[in-house]
């Protein structure tokens, strides 16, 4: 059954409504912009049915918001209805360019602000929503996912949590471990992964990019990443390294273990163009250290490929690194908050990712299965044989 078929053979779950938080306006505008353009050009037989009641519309926002107290306390508000639809709640627990007064004292909202606003907006919603999906790119405490010693370990709990308040779909991108869902394992939880945008993105600011064994290589940062670095050699056809790193685990240095070197395992790199590929990039300190490893060893360009480029200690090594011809380019989504000084970087390359996204949301309202979204080989080789014709 062809995917067109899917979509005209089922009934959506209910009205689809989208109610995107502040933090990820930017992207829930497009996503929003995408699935109306979805369904107008989708001929569907039956959406006159009264089943398909509000399937085509201008907009699939509604109006909510978190409005503050002068004490820094809030409360969640839905201004429209959303009784008996299937409701996507849309947060960007990274946004940190957003602010709220304390007593006439600025704060910049943390992760534990938005996932907080992200409760109230759940709580606004719980018995008059149909279902109640979360949109959450970067999972909240995603990086405290495990337990080690006498410690909190909070995605877990997070996920427990909005379980408890009715949500019935967990969406995200990337998870540090997607293992942490086994904390929900009654609950829908999908962890997507975007190496189709990565590729078109790569290959639309490096057009000259040779894809074949002789001239490029995937390296991955350290064995985490292993799993991505993997599918992408695979989809490719070109080789693969790591590099493994060795920690002193008698120190602790911000909340971790300091990385005393990286060692290098893989193949020679030598006059090859090599694609970096992690999940984040959160001060940067490693992916630039292995950026520096590796033309060090002779490679060409060095391309970096991230899900969420956070850069909590600001452009400057990137800019340096650039400058010194160790990165040529830095790839991340638009998942998350990005700065505008980011986007005026000459180095850096944006994977937009509110088309795909959209394609979830459409898949999820009919409750058909979402394999050909979450599946992007397909769809990388033909982008791979359009671009070596060219």
């Amino acid at each position: 059954m062809s995917v067109n078929d899917r979509f005209n053979n089922t009934i959506p779950v209910g009205p689809l409504k989208l109610a995107v938080l502040d933090s990820a306006r930017e992207l829930g505008d497009k996503v929003d912009q995408h699935i109306k353009n979805f369904r107008l050009e989708r001929d569907h037989e039956h959406k006159s049915n009264i089943h398909f009641a509000g399937y085509e519309e201008e907009s699939y926002q509604v109006a909510c918001s978190c409005p503050r107290f002068g004490s820094g306390e809030a409360k969640g508000q839905i201004k429209d209805s959303v009784r008996g639809a299937d409701l996507f709640i849309l947060v960007d627990v990274c946004n940190y360019s957003l602010t709220y007064k304390v007593c006439g004292f600025e704060n910049h909202m943390s992760p534990d602000d938005h996932y907080q606003d992200l409760k109230r907006i759940i709580s606004a919603a719980t018995g008059k929503a149909k279902r109640i999906n979360v949109i959450m790119p970067f999972l909240y405490e995603s990086r405290q996912h495990k337990r080690t010693k006498r410690e909190s370990l909070d995605c877990a709990f997070a996920l427990q949590e909005l379980k408890d308040m009715g949500v019935s779909n967990i969406i995200t991108f990337d998870a540090h471990d997607p293992r942490v869902q086994n904390a929900i394992p009654l609950s829908g939880f999908d962890s997507f992964q975007p190496p189709y945008q990565f590729i078109r993105g790569l290959l639309r600011a490096n057009p000259d990019i040779i894809l074949d064994n002789d001239h490029l290589m995937i390296i991955s940062p350290d064995e985490g990443a292993m799993g991505r670095a993997v599918y992408f050699s695979n989809v490719l056809g070109v080789d693969m390294g790591m590099f493994y790193k060795r920690r002193d685990y008698s120190t602790i240095v911000n909340g971790k273990n300091p990385i005393v070197a990286h060692e290098f395992l893989g193949d020679d790199v030598n006059g090859k163009d090599v694609i970096v590929i992690d999940d984040m990039i959160s001060s940067g300190g490693s992916m630039l250290d292995v950026a520096k490893q590796v033309k060090e060893r002779g490679a060409k360009r060095v391309f970096v490929c991230t899900t969420f480029g956070l850069f909590t200690d600001g452009f400057d090594k990137f800019d340096e690194y650039y400058e010194k011809g160790y990165i040529t380019s830095v790839v991340t989504t638009n998942l998350t908050y990005r700065s505008p000084e980011l986007l005026t970087k000459p180095y850096y390359v944006e994977a937009d990712m509110s088309k795909f996204l959209a394609a979830i949301i459409d898949s999820l309202n009919h409750d058909i299965s979402i394999s050909y979204v979450q599946d992007p080989t397909e769809k990388i080789n033909k982008l791979i044989e359009t671009h070596n014709k060219k």
